[in-house]
């Protein structure tokens, strides 16, 4: 079951029902490795399969509208099935995440490409800074901030202190939605 849409959200989910209880092989998903907590979906995450619109729903034909962004893959497999029993015998459910694009942090003030950049793994503030290009000639380098996408707190950065060899932990990993401010 391929149904394919855009969405904006970034990032991908693919839902495959196998709807027939009696095939004779079965495909096995390899594990996903695990992290400390299980990727959550977004608003918008998406595939070239099925979109997870920016209300961080997704529609499916014979389900209508699931919310997909916040629970894991999992959790929206369950849910799926479970409203598939009504004309589906033992409905099977795989949803897979292809590409994960909604977590992105933002750079702007004096560098030289200022904009939202995806946020894979630990990208620390230094990190972000060189993805967009590095700082400008006017930039104040040790007048930078970090504003915090979950609560709004402001971290003064200097950047004196993120290259210097010997600054213990000054530079740290930025979460989702976190604004690297360079005046």
């Amino acid at each position: 079951m391929q149904t394919t849409c855009a969405g904006t959200w970034v990032g991908s989910v693919l839902v495959a029902g196998l709807l027939l209880g009696g095939c004779a092989h079965e495909q096995t998903v390899p594990p996903v490795p695990t992290a400390e907590e299980p990727y959550r979906i977004g608003k918008e995450d998406l595939s070239r399969t099925l979109p997870v619109r920016p209300d961080g729903f997704i529609t499916l034909p014979m389900v209508g509208e699931v919310q997909a962004e916040g629970r894991t893959t999992v959790e929206l497999e369950q849910d799926i099935a479970r409203r598939l029993e009504k004309y589906i015998q033992s409905p099977r459910v795989t949803v897979m995440v292809r590409e994960v694009n909604s977590a992105r942090v933002f750079v702007t003030g004096e560098v030289q490409k200022p904009g939202a950049f995806p946020l894979r793994g630990n990208v620390t503030v230094l990190q972000a800074v060189a993805m967009a290009g590095g700082l400008t000639e006017f930039a104040d380098r040790n007048g930078m901030m970090v504003i915090r996408a979950n609560n709004g707190a402001r971290i003064p950065v200097r950047y004196s202190d993120l290259v210097d060899p010997h600054g213990q932990g000054s530079d740290f990993p930025l979460q989702p939605g976190d604004t690297v401010v360079v005046p």
